[in-house]
Formats: structure tokens, sequence, C-alpha cells
């Protein structure tokens, strides 16, 4: 994965983008992004990451990964 790309999981859009190392994740809010977290990809499934690889964002393992990272964000309080 190269470029930022959009994910629907659910009614929500998500976006996540390579930076630094590490893959950012963000709700698309309106026209705007909003950043929710930085995640060590390597903590993501072995499919997540090749979804991610192969840019699928209709991969159920990518969508799973990703509403596990909201999850967790919405638990911490955020």
């Amino acid at each position: 994965m190269s470029e930022e790309m959009s994910v629907r999981v659910d009614a929500e859009e998500y976006v996540v983008r390579p930076e630094d190392g590490v893959l950012k994740v963000g709700r698309r809010v309106g026209g705007d992004v909003a950043w929710l977290d930085d995640v060590d990809p390597g903590t993501l499934t072995e499919a997540a990451r090749a979804a991610l690889d192969r840019g699928d964002t209709g991969d159920e393992a990518l969508r799973t990964a990703l509403r596990g990272l909201v999850q967790a964000e919405v638990e911490r309080g955020g």
C-alpha cells in the first residue's frame, strides 16, 4: 500500500494511510478526515495486511481489523 485508501465499514467511511512506518487510521467527516490513531501494521492480521497491499478495501479481514481499531478508540474515550 503506497497511498491513502478509503474503506467503508458498516455506515462509516474510514481512511488508512501509511506514514513513517505506521498506518494512520481516520474517519471521513464531510470533506475532512479526523485522524483517530497511528497503528503498527504488524499488529494487523496477515490477511488484513495482504488486503492493504492489494488495495482491496472490500476485504472482510481488513474491515474486521478496522472495526477492532475503532472499538479500541471508543473504549479509550476517543
